[in-house]
This record gives C-alpha cells, structure tokens and sequence, in this order.
C-alpha cells in the first residue's frame, strides 16, 4: 500500500509541471489492463514471494521476464520463434522450475515456505512481462508521467482491499528509522523512479531489449544476500541461475533490433 500510494501521490504532484493531456477513449481499457498487471498483481505477488522465499531466489526467477515476454509477443504479436528461442525459453523455464521444487528443500533464514514463495515470484514475472507488452503501444502517444500518474491511480483501487488490513496494523509512531529509510527506498527508488525510467525507455527500445537488462538483478541480489548474510548460494541454486541465465541469453540475443509496434 505504501508503494502504490506513496509513487502515486508522487506521479500526481509531478504532473502539476507538465502538461495536461487527455487521455483517448480507445485508451482506456489498455491502461486499465496495464495497471492492473504492473501496479497490482506485479506488486502484490513479489513483496508476498519475497516475505516467503529468499533474495537470490526472487533474483533469479525475475530474470524470465525476457523469456515471457517473447512468449506473450509471439502469442499476441506473432513474432516468429526460432529454435535458439524455444531452446532458450525451455531451458530458463526449467532453471525456474529447479527454484520451486528445490526450495522446499531449502533451509534459509527468514523464509517460511519458499516453495510457494518462489510460485508467487513467477506469477510477479510474468505479470511484468505481461504489463511491458501491453503498456509499449501507448508509451509513445502520452507523456511518461501522464500513463504513469493514472496507472498508478487505478492501482490504488485496485490493491486497497488487499493491503488495508495489513496497512492498519502497523504502529506509525513506533517505527524505527531503520524500517522508514528502507520503505523510503522502495516507494522513491524501486517504484517511483524505477517505474517512470522503464516507461520512459519503452519509447526507445523494444520490451525484449529492456527484459533482457533484468538479468543484471541476480548478480545484484546474489553479492548482497551473500555478503549480509541474508541467503546462501548452494550449487542447486548455481546451477538453476546457470540454466535461467542461458536462456535468456538464447531468447534474447539478436533481437535488440525487434520492435514490438501497434
């Protein structure tokens, strides 16, 4: 709730500096549908997966994004899939798999049911990649703040039965600065400007090109988690990252210069 309506009410007080623009009746369903993929399901099935799995885990399965992206665009946009493509996505696809059967096995601090956890990390995935597809038509007729600031608006509505309960149980008054850096953080760094630079360069590139770049974030994850003691890369979850990583390197590669146009 805190990343909805902190980044929301930050889109809203941005776009009072630039100008107004109306959005097109034929418009409305796609941001709409965007909204509830990016701002909704996105979210709310990530921060669940990482409350249940670990770092490296949400790290790693993120990184499929490229992979369901290709998918989604051959299925919707009949992009052609090549061999290298197929080979790709089912060897990221069971690197995926790996993570999910696997970490029922694994014993890791602060991560009560990874199995599940690591099931809701894949949902988060796809609904990302789902959301890039949907949302690049429309990045180059509006402003990035204009699609952001009423995404962000419906995403309010639509996470609120959600969060609320958990929102109201939280004691304001006693949180420790430790915990307010570390929301700050989510709801200006991963959010807000997270999600205005991802719009801003779909005008520029190519979902596919911008999913690629996600497999940056496990190597992130992997040195942090380590080094603060907060996950531990065993060979299982080596292994799963080597498979995950060949595939998006299959799917991905030479197809920087694919568009995915209206």
């Amino acid at each position: 709730m805190l990343r909805v309506f902190g980044a929301g009410f930050l889109f809203w007080l941005v776009s009072l500096f630039i100008k107004n623009e109306k959005i097109h009746r034929e418009d409305y369903f796609r941001i709409a549908s965007a909204a509830v993929l990016g701002m909704c399901i996105n979210m709310l099935m990530f921060f669940k997966g990482l409350q249940l799995s670990t770092p490296i885990n949400s790290g790693v399965i993120v990184t499929l994004t490229p992979i369901i992206i290709l998918v989604l665009s051959a299925f919707f946009l009949k992009e052609k899939l090549t061999t290298q493509k197929v080979i790709g996505i089912f060897l990221g696809f069971v690197g995926a798999v790996m993570l999910v059967i696997y970490g029922s096995n694994s014993k890791v601090i602060n991560a009560p049911n990874i199995s599940f956890g690591n099931i809701l990390l894949l949902i988060n995935a796809i609904s990302f990649g789902a959301y890039l597809v949907i949302v690049k038509p429309i990045t180059k007729k509006y402003h990035t703040i204009t699609l952001m600031k009423w995404m962000f608006l419906l995403g309010m509505i639509y996470t609120f039965p959600f969060t609320y309960n958990e929102f109201s149980q939280v004691s304001w008054s006693a949180l420790p600065f430790e915990a307010i850096w570390r929301m700050s953080f989510v709801v200006i760094g991963t959010t807000f400007l997270t999600y205005m630079l991802n719009v801003y360069a779909l005008k520029k590139l190519p979902p596919t090109v911008i999913g690629s770049l996600t497999y940056l974030q496990p190597l992130i994850t992997i040195i942090y988690a380590v080094i603060t003691g907060n996950d531990i890369l065993d060979s299982v979850k080596f292994f799963a990252c080597i498979l995950v990583f060949i595939g998006v390197y299959l799917v991905s590669k030479k197809n920087s210069k694919v568009g995915l146009e209206e």
